[in-house]
């Protein structure tokens, strides 16, 4: 079976009505883990942001903490895990400056982290990554936005 366009559904829901939407959103929810993370962003979360970002953050923090420290293969699994959620939970809100919270708090996170990601350059090489992609979408932002940003991101091209 080939998958219609975005164009092709979106055509074909305006011909629903309300109860046919909510019965495709709930028979959507029952496929993919992800179709009901994303509809319960949109539903409870997409209202307070500085909410959603602050569990993102706490979800962190708990993953963070149980990171097996005992073998550098072990952390680098974990750390590329947990970024891997992180974009996830970045693709669920169309702000660009959640996106930016999230990775800076996640560069933050990685720059405390012991032991210390500087004696692994594969972890370095993912850290330097995530801070060239939070300046490339910083770029994309209001000037305003990106001068309150800026700050926190010398400290972490200085790590």
């Amino acid at each position: 079976m080939k998958a219609a366009t975005v164009s092709q559904i979106k055509k074909e829901l305006k011909f629903k009505s309300t109860d046919e939407l909510m019965e495709l959103c709930l028979r959507l929810s029952k496929f993919k883990k992800e179709n009901k993370e994303l509809l319960t962003y949109m539903l409870f979360e997409s209202a307070d942001e500085e909410v959603f970002i602050e569990s993102v953050k706490a979800e962190m923090d708990a993953d963070l903490e149980n990171i097996n420290t005992k073998n550098f293969y072990y952390i680098k699994k974990s750390l590329r895990k947990i970024l891997k959620n992180v974009k996830k939970y970045i693709r669920y809100s169309p702000k660009k400056e959640t996106e930016i919270e999230l990775l800076i708090y996640f560069c933050e996170q990685l720059k405390d982290f012991k032991p210390s990601i500087k004696r692994n350059a594969t972890m370095m090489n993912l850290y330097n990554r995530q801070v060239a992609s939070i300046k490339k979408t910083l770029s994309g932002l209001h000037e305003d936005l990106q001068f309150d940003y800026e700050q926190e991101i010398e400290e972490l091209e200085d790590f």
